[in-house]
C-alpha cells in the first residue's frame, strides 16, 4: 500500500502541526527561557522517536516517501497521539492502522506524562510481549541506550533467550529471587499474551523462534507455570558506578496492557547517590552518550 503524493504531503502536515502542539515538559524535555519553538522541536522529536533529525525532517518535507509501520509507531507514541490519531498517521503514511487483536504498542498520553515527570526514576514502559516502546533519560543511563538496538530486538524474551543484539548487549542484573524465576516469568507473560492475542503474528512468530531456539525457553514453556512478576531487589552492573542495589516494581495500566518499570533506591542510601551520579553525568564518566545495552536489562532478574 505506497503511499500518494497526497498522503506524502499530508503524512508532513501532521508530523509538523502534532509536533508543535505538544509541550516540550509533557515530553520530558525542560523549557527554557526564550525558546520560539512553540512545541517539540525537530531534533527533539527525533530523539523521542529514536530517529535521525535528517530522517524527522526529510519525513516532514515528503521527501521520505515509505516510513515502515515501526517508524510510525514510534512517532505516534513519541507525538503522544490518541488511537484515532495515530491511525490518521498510519494512514497518511500508506500503512493500515494497528489491527484489533494484536499486541498494542500504543503508550496512552497521560502515561508517558507521569513518566516524563518521574525525571530523577529510571522508567521504561512494555508492550504486553514484553518490547520496550518508551523510556526515559534515566533509564538510558542506567541500562544503556535501547535506540543503539534494532526495534525488533527491544524484547525482554530475545535477550533472555535469543541470540542476537539484545543479549550480547545485556548488562548484568542479579535478581534476589533468581534468574530461574524471573525467566519463568516472563515466558509466563508471554504464554498469557500469546493466549489472549492468537491473531498477532509478530508475537507468534516471536515465540516460535524462541521455542526453536532456546532449550530454556521451549522448557518453561512446556511447564507453564504461573509466575506472576512482585515487587523485587535487583543489582545493576554499570560499568561507570559499578553494583546498584534498587527496588524494581512492575506496574500495570488497565486498559492499555502495558507494564511500566521503575526503578528506585531509599533517599540518602549509597544506590541512591549512585543514581543521582547517573542523572548528572548521563551514565557515562564523561557525560557524554551511553553505550547501548538491551531493555531486558532494566527487567531482567
Amino acid at each position: 500500500m505506497a503511499a500518494t503524493r497526497t498522503e506524502r504531503s499530508e503524512l508532513g502536515r501532521l508530523l509538523r502541526t502534532w509536533r508543535d502542539r505538544l509541550d516540550p515538559a509533557d515530553a520530558g524535555f525542560t523549557a527554557l527561557p526564550g525558546r520560539r519553538a512553540p512545541g517539540l522541536r525537530r531534533e527533539e522529536l527525533a530523539q523521542l522517536a529514536a530517529l535521525s533529525v535528517d530522517y524527522v525532517l526529510r519525513l516532514e518535507q515528503g521527501r521520505a516517501t515509505r516510513p515502515s509501520a515501526q517508524v510510525v509507531a514510534a512517532l505516534a507514541r513519541a507525538l503522544q497521539l490518541s488511537r484515532a490519531e495515530r491511525d490518521r498517521l498510519y494512514r497518511s503514511a500508506g500503512l493500515l492502522p494497528p489491527q484489533d487483536g494484536t499486541v498494542g504498542t500504543h503508550v496512552p498520553a497521560g502515561v508517558q506524562r507521569l513518566a516524563a515527570r518521574l525525571a530523577h526514576v529510571p522508567v521504561g514502559v512494555f508492550a504486553a510481549d514484553w518490547t520496550l516502546l518508551w523510556w526515559n533519560p534515566m533509564w538510558r543511563a542506567l541500562h544503556g541506550d535501547p535506540a543503539l538496538l534494532p526495534a525488533a530486538e527491544r524484547n525482554v524474551a530475545r535477550a533472555l533467550f535469543g541470540a542476537g543484539a539484545a543479549r550480547e548487549t545485556l548488562r548484568p542484573v542479579r535478581s534476589e529471587r533468581g534468574e530461574e524465576a524471573f525467566a519463568a516469568s516472563i515466558v509466563a507473560d508471554l504464554r498469557d499474551a500469546a493466549a489472549r492475542y492468537p491473531s498477532d503474528g509478530r508475537l507468534d512468530r516471536l515465540v516460535r523462534e524462541l521455542r526453536a531456539g532456546s532449550a530454556d525457553f521451549a522448557r518453561h514453556w512446556a511447564t507453564a507455570a504461573a509466575t506472576p512478576h512482585v515487587s523485587e531487589q535487583k543489582t545493576v552492573g554499570h560499568p561507570e558506578v559499578g553494583d546498584i542495589l534498587l527496588d524494581c516494581d512492575v506496574l500495570l495500566v488497565p486498559g492499555a496492557d502495558l507494564r511500566v518499570v521503575t526503578y528506585t533506591a531509599a533517599a540518602g542510601s549509597d544506590d541512591a547517590g549512585k543514581l543521582d551520579l547517573l542523572r548528572a553525568t548521563g551514565g557515562s564518566a564523561t557525560g557524554g552518550p551511553t553505550g547501548g545495552a538491551g531493555p531486558a536489562a532494566a527487567a531482567r532478574g
